[in-house]
């Protein structure tokens, strides 16, 4: 295995960000235009947080960034070491790291960056001891504001789709739900009474009522179903694949996970991107 890489060598210097004070809605342009999941937060060009498409989803009503984001993100420095990005990135389950010197940031090492740079170690491990065999899955018919629930229930970024022989057909990430998402504005309505509990006098019949009309923006997912959106025909491994191999896969597709299946397209479990970076650390 190559040594002494470091984090200035594998991470991107051009990185997208938010900065407060700033909206839902331009991160969310952003993350569309650019197919990248999330952006640090920058204030008075210092990273004061991390907003990502789990934020979003989370909190489809809020639409201010300060409430949105991950306040205090962990971060790297550009001279430290590979098995150091994927240790934190495992600890923490977390999909990026800014890149601070000096107290500035100069780059945004991801996931995907270090598995592009695992796919080029040639490890030869199989992959059968990191694969995850509880996996949450959907069937193709179930609608996507219920899959979106269950993905955010799960607490997991993508599940796979089976129909109704229990075969793989595709797979569903929360970056195909974002982009099938709108923002839907509505107007909403609150009654306020103007009378006091208190009052003798005051019959609840006669009390005067104000009525309140506030505007409401919420990201809504479409009354579509699984099927609809997924990806089919998804990239796919078996247990005998090796480590690197399947980080190529990652990498050649631009995806973070990899449904684990046997000769008869039975799932057996899933293989996300985090559980690459466990041999990583192992073999240091």
């Amino acid at each position: 295995m190559p040594k002494n890489i470091f984090i200035e060598d594998i991470m991107v210097r051009d990185v997208a960000s938010a900065t407060l004070p700033g909206s839902r809605d331009e991160v969310l342009k952003i993350l569309k235009n650019k197919h990248i999941s999330g952006v640090p937060v920058l204030k008075d060009s210092k990273v004061v947080g991390v907003v990502t498409r789990t934020n979003l989803l989370q909190n489809p009503e809020e639409e201010q960034l300060a409430l949105l984001m991950t306040r205090d993100p962990i971060t790297i420095s550009s001279g430290s070491d590979l098995q150091t990005a994927a240790r934190l990135l495992l600890e923490h389950r977390i999909r990026r790291l800014p890149v601070v010197d000096d107290g500035k940031l100069v780059g945004l090492v991801t996931v995907a960056d270090v598995i592009g740079t695992i796919a080029d170690m040639n490890i030869d491990i199989p992959i059968k001891d990191y694969v995850e065999k509880e996996v949450v899955a959907i069937y193709s018919e179930t609608p996507l504001p219920v899959a979106a629930r269950i993905m955010e229930l799960a607490g997991v970024k993508a599940v796979p789709v089976l129909d109704s022989n229990l075969e793989l057909i595709g797979i569903i990430s929360d970056r195909d739900v974002i982009a099938a998402s709108i923002i839907e504005d509505s107007v909403e309505m609150s009654d306020m009474s103007a009378g006091q509990d208190d009052d003798a006098w005051t019959w609840e019949s006669m009390r005067d009522t104000m009525s309140i009309y506030y505007s409401v923006s919420r990201i809504k997912v479409p009354n579509l179903i699984g099927s609809d959106i997924m990806i089919r025909e998804p990239i796919t491994a078996t247990y005998i694949t090796s480590v690197s191999d399947c980080a190529r896969k990652m990498k050649r597709n631009r995806i973070d996970q990899v449904p684990i299946i046997n000769s008869n397209r039975k799932l057996q479990g899933l293989l996300r991107d985090h559980d690459l970076l466990k041999p990583l650390i192992e073999i240091e």
